[in-house]
């Protein structure tokens, strides 16, 4: 028996199972449009595909990219962000190829259109990079204009401090000009730069156009330095502008340093003779140190002419160490180097005598002994060789000194001085006449103990067994003051004597040697 179940009440009927529609034909064409509208960056190939995750997965990684990449940064987008981003799209568009290879497109209904709109849209990508590259072109102006402006604010600070203190800043500032020219030569801040340097120039180079010219010699010093590390191009005419200024700054400062007496009038004028040989300051220079040597020499009768003849005999030595070769001055400014130390040597019997009267006899002793070792034809030899005895009298007996000694000789009066002792002596004198002359020493004479000497009756000079070195002289009536010195005895004080002449006596003087001295 057989049921057909159409013919059963409240039978459960199963519908057929729908078949799925063929796959499309495989289209070149249709991928092609799929890969190109999937590298627009939006997925738009997959939205024809009606594949909306991998279109959300290229919405989120465009989105990305725009959070990384904006605002435009002068850096712009890091490298690793863009190389992940061309590999997805790259991926995207192989991916979506592979789909429409057989897959029907909703829309538009032919894959050349597809192609054609895909194309389109590919400006957009492009479109899009060039307006980043503009921002990323205003960006970075800008934070070249900003380093600019700091630069700028360096050498503005800078000009309010000394060279010595902004020198580091100065150095900064002109790195950035530096940089902003060589690095960005297009852009509008490396435009700037040139005038930028001239206030930069005006700035550290302020002090000359102050006439401090000692202050202004280290900063012009660096700006001819400048050269060095920034192109001509750029600097134009600023290249030569320190030199006239250091010269004539080299020139001045040495000049009042030179007035002054100060040491290093040397430097800043020997700076200027090989460095500007051929300026119009450093001819000057001869001409400013044979002003001084004549001015120094002036100084010699003055109230100090110790200090002239020091500063002679420095200005000598001065001169005569400065370059004059390559100015074509070293023969004059030898002249005046001789000058000076001829000048010096004969103002030492002006200092001698300076000496003299001022009491100070042990100094006045070498001053004059030197002036007449050095002067063998000066007029004032003679009476230097009398001040130099008187004064060394003058420091045993201070009395002696109170008169500055003549070159007069020879008296009326004579008086002998004979010699009890067993060294040679200088026998030195000082009054109406100066002199001195030496004794032999008595060679059977002993020194005396000092006890002896106090004893009643103790007479030196009286043996008439003893043959005493003597001699006599003649001296003028009133006193005068002898010093008898060992000549071959170290250690040993001199001996002094007091004796007022008068007409009508015969004086003897008598040198002898105690153990602690004459």
């Amino acid at each position: 028996m057989s049921w057909d179940h159409n013919d059963m009440p409240g039978a459960f009927v199963v519908p057929p199972m729908p078949t799925a529609p063929p796959r499309a034909p495989a289209d070149a064409l249709r991928a092609v449009a799929v890969g190109l509208l999937n590298l627009s960056g939006l997925g738009l190939g997959y939205a024809l595909l009606r594949r909306w995750g991998p279109m959300a997965v290229c919405w989120v990684a465009t989105a990305i990219l725009f959070v990384v990449a904006l605002p435009a940064d002068p850096d712009g987008v890091p490298g690793a962000a863009v190389v992940l981003y061309l590999v997805l799209l790259g991926l995207a568009a192989v991916h979506g190829a592979v789909l429409g290879l057989r897959t029907r497109l909703t829309w538009p209904p032919r894959a050349s259109l597809a192609i054609v709109l895909g194309v389109v849209l590919l400006a957009v990508p492009a479109g899009g990079v060039v307006l980043y590259g503009d921002a990323r072109d205003r960006a970075t102006e800008a934070m070249l204009m900003d380093r600019l402006e700091r630069a700028d604010k360096l050498v503005r600070a800078s000009g309010k401090q000394s060279f010595t203190t902004a020198e580091s800043d100065y150095r900064r500032a002109l790195a950035a000009y530096r940089g902003l020219r060589g690095d960005h030569p297009g852009s509008k801040a490396a435009d700037r730069v040139p005038d930028r340097l001239k206030t930069f120039y005006a700035t550290v180079g302020s002090p000359y156009g102050q006439k401090n010219y000692c202050d202004a010699i280290a900063p012009l010093k660096y700006l001819r330095t400048v050269p060095r590390t920034m192109d001509g191009k750029t600097l134009g005419t600023l290249a030569s502008w320190p030199d006239d200024r250091l010269a004539t700054s080299l020139y001045e400062c040495a000049a009042q340093a030179l007035g002054r007496g100060d040491a290093d009038w040397t430097t800043h004028f020997g700076d200027l003779l090989s460095t500007f040989p051929r300026s119009a300051p450093a001819g000057k220079v001869e001409p400013a140190v044979s002003a001084e040597v004549d001015r120094a020499v002036k100084q010699v009768g003055g109230s100090d002419p110790c200090a002239a003849v020091e500063h002679l005999r420095s200005l000598g030595t001065q001169v005569a160490a400065l370059p004059g070769d390559q100015a074509g001055v070293a023969a004059p400014l030898g002249k005046d180097a001789a000058r000076a130390a001829t000048n010096a040597d004969s103002g030492t019997y002006a200092c001698g005598v300076s000496q003299y009267k001022d009491k100070r006899f042990g100094e006045a002793v070498t001053t004059m002994d030197e002036f007449v070792k050095n002067n063998p034809n000066a007029k004032n030899r003679a009476r230097a060789q009398k001040i130099a005895i008187a004064a060394e009298v003058a420091q045993t007996v201070p009395a002696a000194g109170r008169h500055l000694p003549t070159t007069a000789s020879g008296g009326s009066i004579a008086v002998t001085v004979k010699n009890d002792s067993p060294d040679d002596i200088t026998v030195m004198y000082t009054g109406p006449v100066t002199g001195s002359f030496s004794l032999k020493a008595c060679g059977s004479c002993t020194t005396y103990s000092l006890t002896s000497t106090i004893l009643a009756g103790f007479t030196p000079c009286h043996d008439s067994g003893k043959n005493y070195p003597q001699r006599t002289i003649r001296l003028p009536v009133g006193t005068t003051y002898f010093v008898h010195k060992s000549r071959t005895g170290t250690g040993k004080s001199p001996a002094s004597d007091t004796a007022k002449l008068r007409p009508g006596y015969l004086y003897t003087e008598c040198a002898y040697m105690t153990s602690l001295g004459y």
